[in-house]
């Protein structure tokens, strides 16, 4: 019988083994997760499950009776401890396993502030798994002081949640402005206004040089000489691809675990899908950060080792939810020189060109802007910048030209 075993019970690991049962799949699946959880969804924790608007079996993917019911192995609380890629075997929990074929869907881990710096403190939090937020949650009560770190899409929907909670919130990002790394200056300006319009205190270009207090952490002292009151810290500075284990197997890791457009890796046997992954797109290799990538990657690999041939081909979208606004992103911007803003009832978008090409699309509030310019990015089609500034321009005839 053909043993596949999946390690990383996420969105990627979750989608990978739902992909199998509906293939008809005829040989044993085992899903090994470190949390005591089944797969659930991480996009809500840190919102509508830290709000109380989510219940905890409505985050998970799908119902625990889900793995039972299609034969499927699910171990949680279980940790891959080792995998010797020459004889097809993984080490879980002192149990060593044999695979016919290993899918590596480890997904990525949140970075933390040193020790040095009272990283280690109590009170401290990164915003990653359930554990995180149940943690989190008996200290967003009204009025506590909560300092954010980072003010990169995490930071800011920490910050959102926070505010509607009623505490006083407080966001540090030592560079020059908040989502410089992933967006235009025209949305970094959105969001900042949005977050002071809540209340958020935003404060760009200072760092943090450490927090302060003994066991628990008190406060915070800034670059700029500045001391805070902190009753707690939300840090969102960024993820790392989980790749320990492949490293260990002898996989090949190039800014994540090395896979080839159908989702192999270096070693024969070894696959992998998600946030831990690197990939080929458009000449290069890129990692991409998102629910769709990991959903899609990962039903690629898993026809693929039913012997489909097939390739991916990412289109890369994403979104992120702040106060009453549903910011959806379409495309990569990397290499943009120019930005166009449309405005059209209310909604708001900035359109991303390198030339005369047209990149990305930010849509804030606006769903048929960001509809139409996916739909335009994946055809490779590029309206004029004119056109685009125009509002009165029939966004959807510029599918037709």
């Amino acid at each position: 019988m053909h043993k596949v075993i999946v390690v990383g019970a996420g969105q990627a690991g979750s989608s990978f083994v739902a992909k199998l049962c509906n293939s008809d799949f005829k040989g044993k699946i085992t899903l090994i997760g470190e949390e005591p959880v089944p797969p659930y969804q991480r996009p809500p924790l840190s919102k509508a499950y830290l709000l109380g608007d989510m219940t905890l079996e409505r985050l998970f993917l799908r119902p625990e009776s889900f793995y039972s019911d299609n034969g499927i192995d699910l171990r949680m609380g279980a940790r891959v401890t080792s995998i010797d890629a020459r004889a097809q075997t993984v080490t879980v929990d002192g149990d060593v396993m044999p695979y016919d074929d290993l899918v590596l869907t480890t997904g990525s881990t949140p970075r933390r502030l040193p020790a040095s710096i009272g990283g280690d403190l109590d009170g401290v939090f990164t915003v990653r798994t359930l554990a995180d937020v149940n943690a989190m949650a008996p200290r967003c009560v009204e009025g506590a002081k909560v300092l954010i770190v980072g003010g990169g899409y995490i930071g800011l929907e920490a910050a959102a949640v926070a505010s509607k909670l009623g505490l006083n919130v407080t966001l540090v990002e030592m560079s020059d402005r908040i989502l410089q790394r992933v967006a235009a200056s025209e949305t970094s300006d959105f969001f900042r206004d949005l977050h002071t319009r809540h209340g958020v205190d935003i404060r760009e270009g200072v760092g943090l040089e450490r927090l302060l207090g003994q066991q628990t952490v008190r406060g915070a002292l800034l670059t700029d000489g500045t001391k805070l009151e902190a009753d707690f810290v939300i840090v969102g500075v960024g993820i790392a691809p989980s790749t320990g284990l492949a490293e260990q197997a002898g996989v090949a890791v190039v800014n994540g675990i090395s896979v080839d457009a159908r989702g192999r890796t270096s070693e024969p046997h070894i696959w992998a899908a998600g946030d831990c992954v690197s990939f080929p797109y458009q000449g290069g290799r890129i990692r991409l950060e998102s629910v769709p990538n990991a959903i899609e990657q990962a039903e690629v690999a898993a026809e693929n080792i039913l012997g489909n041939a097939k390739e991916y081909i990412a289109k890369p979208w994403f979104w992120s939810d702040q106060y009453d606004v549903k910011l959806q992103i379409a495309g990569l911007n990397t290499g943009y020189d120019n930005v166009v803003t449309r405005r059209v009832d209310g909604a708001t978008s900035f359109w991303y060109y390198s030339g005369d090409t047209l990149l990305a699309v930010d849509a804030m509030n606006d769903p048929r802007g960001y509809m139409i310019g996916k739909r335009l990015i994946e055809a490779g089609k590029s309206p004029s910048r004119a056109a685009i500034a125009d509002p009165d321009t029939d966004m959807k005839a510029l599918l037709k030209a």
